[in-house]
């Protein structure tokens, strides 16, 4: 199964605004993955589409979860962006060529197009198990509280404590990209997930 990048910024985006206890601004987000904005806009658009995320206008505004994180599978978030579409589409190659099956055999689903379509259902099932919340606990338990607690205060959305121990000391300061792998860094924070 091959998806597009645009998952994986999405399904990053939809971790980190579960950190957010307000609106985050496409462009906080862009620059927070080191991605073009106009390439993320198209994959936020995609999740606001399918109504996971929406945006609040005006000078505080920027995108929010539209339903709480454990509500939200990691399968919406796929199929917001790459489609519904399964990953096998049988053409029916048997019946084709020199030695064609007969119309009567080709009736049903071939063995080729049953374990595919099992694959797909398999693939699907797993990821339809999976909650954005669950992937944040998971961040969570394997590299501590320090990631969420990072993510909040980078993206400007926690208190002002928040903010300054997620920036660290080493920080230059107003460019609001914190240096350091260290707990609460957005480096750390990135690679958290």
């Amino acid at each position: 199964m091959k998806m597009s990048g645009g998952v994986e910024w999405a399904l990053h985006c939809a971790f980190a605004l579960t950190a957010a206890d307000r609106p985050v601004p496409a462009a906080r987000l862009a620059e927070m993955h080191d991605v073009s904005p106009t390439y993320l806009a198209k994959q936020l658009q995609a999740l606001s589409r399918a109504g996971l995320i929406h945006s609040i206008q005006g000078h505080a505004g920027g995108y929010e979860l539209s339903r709480p994180p454990s509500e939200i599978t990691v399968l919406e978030v796929v199929e917001a962006i790459d489609g519904r579409s399964p990953a096998f589409t049988c053409t029916d190659v048997r019946a084709r060529g020199p030695l064609p099956a007969s119309p009567e055999a080709c009736r049903t689903p071939c063995a080729i197009h049953r374990a595919m379509t099992a694959a797909d259902d398999a693939w699907r099932a797993s990821l339809r198990s999976v909650t954005i919340a669950d992937l944040a606990s998971t961040v969570t338990d394997e590299h501590g509280p320090g990631v969420l607690a990072g993510i909040r205060g980078w993206l400007g959305t926690g208190s002002s404590e928040g903010a300054g121990s997620a920036a660290g000391a080493g920080s230059p300061a107003g460019t609001g990209s914190p240096e350091g792998a260290g707990t609460g860094s957005t480096e750390g924070a990135a690679r958290g997930v």
